[in-house]
């Protein structure tokens, strides 16, 4: 495991070394795809900043990218105006999130065909959380969709989107039961999901488990393990309670005290990540969704020991004289 790789690792030649068999165990395998998540910003300046991310990103050539939404659909117009740049500025496929609160059946409808007459062709459709963020109770608007469920039923009357839903390899924060919590995602799935994507999760088993129950229960649509590089520990663990995502003891020993170091847990993180991908690798598992948290550089460097590289440039063919 990586935690008891790393807790031995004393120099950086050390490190070298076990970056180096990371990467000859990547090129070994069989190839993969990725996507990458970004959320909206606020201000004309740090969407400028979010698209040099996207575009360091882009030359990986992901299967898609996704935007997501604001707590209670705060960042509804600000999301589709990203959707909308990216699919004209770029090569990329953009993906929508899109919730069903607080908007009436009506509003959201209309987001969905805006969409579609913009030549948007991927979705991304979750409930939602609350306006007052996750934790809250959620209640359905009166004149809205009450579920995820209704959502996707939603958007195929409309048009045939390429649709994502979420999914919790531990337990969903409003489910009664691990059962429920699959029967509920099986419900999903089969008014007509093409892919589930799974809150992120720190231990390659949570995912292999979660898949083992999902496949008996007869879900069959790809199931992409979410991935959350540590750019901040602190912030990590305050966003697992309220995901349904636990941070495992190995973990805290590993990241303990550097949220003030870090360059240490910049490769502290790659390597966490990293190997829980190359798990999963061999587990049989072909495509990754990173959370990005709009940084490019924690999860272009583990796509990079993964693999995942640039196409090399073509030189032109020489001229004749």
């Amino acid at each position: 495991m990586v935690r008891r790789q790393i807790m031995g690792v004393k120099s950086m030649n050390e490190r070298a070394d076990l970056q180096s068999r990371w990467l000859r165990t990547a090129s070994d395998s069989p190839p993969f795809r990725v996507s990458f998540e970004f959320f909206p910003t606020k201000t004309p300046q740090a969407t400028e900043t979010l698209f040099q991310t996207i575009r360091r990103l882009e030359p990986l050539r992901p299967a898609f990218v996704s935007v997501t939404y604001g707590a209670g659909g705060s960042t509804r117009e600000k999301t589709q105006e990203i959707v909308k740049r990216i699919a004209k500025e770029t090569s990329l496929k953009p993906a929508s999130h899109l919730t069903c609160v607080a908007e009436t059946r009506e509003n959201v409808d209309a987001v969905i065909r805006d969409y579609w007459a913009a030549g948007i062709r991927q979705l991304v459709a979750l409930r939602g959380d609350p306006p007052g963020g996750a934790g809250e109770r959620f209640v359905p608007h009166p004149g809205g969709y009450t579920s995820s469920i209704e959502l996707v039923a939603a958007i195929k009357r409309i048009a045939p989107f390429e649709i994502s839903v979420g999914c919790y390899p531990e337990l969903h924060p409003d489910a009664t039961s691990f059962e429920a919590n699959i029967e509920f995602l099986k419900r999903k799935v089969d008014v007509g999901v093409d892919r589930c994507i799974t809150q992120f999760f720190y231990g390659e088993d949570v995912f292999l488990r979660f898949l083992d129950k999902a496949r008996a229960a007869g879900i069959k649509v790809p199931i992409v393990p979410g991935i959350m590089p540590i750019a901040n520990f602190k912030n990590v663990c305050r966003f697992a309670k309220p995901a349904g995502a636990t941070v495992p003891d190995w973990l805290h020993k590993l990241c303990d005290g550097l949220d003030d170091d870090p360059d240490t847990l910049k490769f502290v993180a790659s390597a966490v990540v990293t190997e829980q991908c190359l798990a999963l690798r061999r587990a049989g598992i072909d495509q990754f969704h990173f959370y990005t948290m709009n940084r490019p550089e924690l999860t272009y460097g583990i796509c990079h020991m993964l693999g995942i590289r640039p196409e090399p440039a073509v030189a032109p063919a020489p001229v004749a004289a």
